[in-house]
Parts: C-alpha cells; structure tokens; sequence
C-alpha cells in the first residue's frame, strides 16, 4: 500500500449490530468527509443497540448510513481513513473515471465487494427502511429514493452523493440528478411528514453554525442559469434554505419532537480534509459525543415512543 492511512486504522470497533430494530428514523446531515463525524455516531448506536427503522440520508449521510443499515460496525469509518489518498478514491484518477472527485466506481465495486464487503442481504432487508434524498436538476427539488421501491437504490446514494459544478449529472430513469444538498441539507421533514414519533438528527456542523445566505449566489447563476434554472435557483437559496432548517432542528429539539446528534466541539474539517489523523479525531467526536448522549436519548425514545 503506498497512500497514506490513518494510524489509529487498527483501533477503530469492528463487529455486527444485533437484529433489533428500534421504532425511529434517524436523519444524517452531508457534508463530504465531514460525514465522518456521523459515521462515529452510528459505530456507537450500533454499540449500543440502536439500529432505527428507518435511515434517510443526503449526500455523505446517504453514503454512510448503508453500513448502518447493513450493521457493519466501523466499516464506513475504514473506508475514508484507510482510502482517502488512494487515487481510486478520490483524486484526479477518480475524476477521469468517474466525472467526479469521488470514485463512485471503486467504492461501490472493489471496496464493496472485494476489500470491505458489504452485506448487501442485510442491507435489502425489509425491516430497516433506507432513503437517499437527491436533487432533481429540472425541477431542482429534492427527491427522497427508497431502497425496495425505486429502481436502482445505489444509483440513486450515488446521485445523492454527486457534489455541484465539479460532478457530472446522475440519470436515474432518464432524468439528470445532482447532490440531494442542492436542495435540501439536513432531510428531517421527510421523517416528519411520514409519520415517525421518534426523530434523531445528526448534524456534522456545530449548533451555532449558520451559513452566509448570500455566498454561492452569484456562481450558482453563472455556472446552471438559465440552462438549468430551477438548479441554479436552488443552489442560489440554498445556504438561506440550511439557517431556515437549522432553526426549525432548534425549535423541535426545544419542543421535545426530535432528538439532535451534533459536534461537541468545533474543529476546522474540509469537506475534501486530507489530514487523516485529524479526521480520525473528528470521527472519535461523533463516536464520543454519542456514547455521552446515549441516556439522554434513551429517555428521548421512551418518551417519544411510550
């Protein structure tokens, strides 16, 4: 192996979650690598025997919420920390192949069924609901793709995981398809249009964290409009869109309605962050920050769901 990997590669859990499924729906935030700080979070529900009904992800949190949904404990933390400089991951290798900086090809070929394999039998089982929210790049809408009910669910976490301006456009049944973030950042009024009494989100910036609702305004018009109107008018609002999302988390948390998962700390993460250890630090927060959480979300699910 000649890329660099994360020391602490060996230290990270391994192991199967149980069968139970806990009533719920957990909501996973994007964000590229940043993801990994989600991906802590799960490796310690999974501990924990906490494995929701449902998982509806955009972006890195539809990418890493299949691990969670097949119950394979650290298998989505490996893959960046122990890949991240590997050119058929990312890189310009991965561009070439794949008309975008993630090598979809790789991920979702070698490493999933050669190297880290995912247990796709578990993954499909009808028990553990899986939606992966993208962007339709003609109406610029999100669209939520369920596992057992659309045509091509890992097409479908690709597309969700397709980044703007840098990525070619996703066809799923004919229609061109981009980043689910495009339109829609942190997918909890999908969980609470469908009925769940349990909600837990899990956000990969801090709670203060707000966005400037003017930046990206004046590339999204440049780069999409008017070819592709509705996709630039949602790049266009869609930091004001996230601060809107992140009040409403505020107020629902504060009215009991969901439960919230977020950094504990601030730490400066790329969405393409090349320190490896520093990575390998931000998932040890996710994993931490749950493990400290866990009475209090407990009681959240008793209550919730009593």
């Amino acid at each position: 192996m000649s890329h660099r990997i994360y020391s602490g590669l060996d230290r990270l859990p391994r192991g199967l979650a149980s069968n139970n499924v806990t009533p719920g729906c957990l909501v996973l935030e994007g964000g590229a690598l940043r993801g990994t700080y989600s991906v802590g979070v799960m490796d310690a529900l999974m501990e924990a025997d906490v494995n929701f009904a449902c998982t509806v992800g955009v972006s890195a949190g539809a990418l890493n919420g299949i691990s969670y949904v097949s119950g394979q404990i650290g298998r989505s933390a490996r893959s960046p920390l122990r890949y991240r400089h590997d050119p058929r991951y990312f890189g310009v290798r991965a561009f070439l192949r794949n008309r975008t900086p993630f090598g979809f090809d790789f991920m979702f070929g070698e490493l999933s069924k050669t190297l880290d394999p995912l247990d796709m039998e578990r993954f499909l089982r009808p028990e553990r609901r899986f939606v992966a929210v993208a962007t339709n790049c003609l109406t610029g809408k999100a669209e939520y793709f369920e596992k057992g009910r659309c045509s091509d669910i890992m097409l479908a976490t690709r597309a969700s995981s397709t980044m703007p301006y840098v990525s070619q456009m996703v066809r799923i049944d004919g229609a061109p398809y981009l980043d689910g973030g495009c339109a829609c950042k942190i997918p909890f009024r999908w969980a609470l249009d469908n009925g769940f009494r349990a909600v837990v989100i899990v956000k990969t910036r801090p709670d203060a964290y707000r966005r400037d609702p003017n930046a990206g305004r004046a590339l999204a018009r440049l780069f999409y409009g008017p070819k592709w109107q509705a996709l630039s008018d949602a790049l266009a609002s869609s930091n004001a869109d996230y601060n809107r999302l992140c009040d409403e988390i505020d107020d629902l948390r504060r009215e009991g309605r969901a439960f919230v998962i977020s950094p504990s700390r601030f730490m400066n993460i790329g969405r393409m962050e090349k320190d490896l250890e520093k990575l390998g630090e931000w998932y040890w927060l996710g994993y931490r920050d749950a493990q400290t959480l866990m009475p209090a979300l407990r009681d959240y699910l008793r209550r919730a769901e009593g």
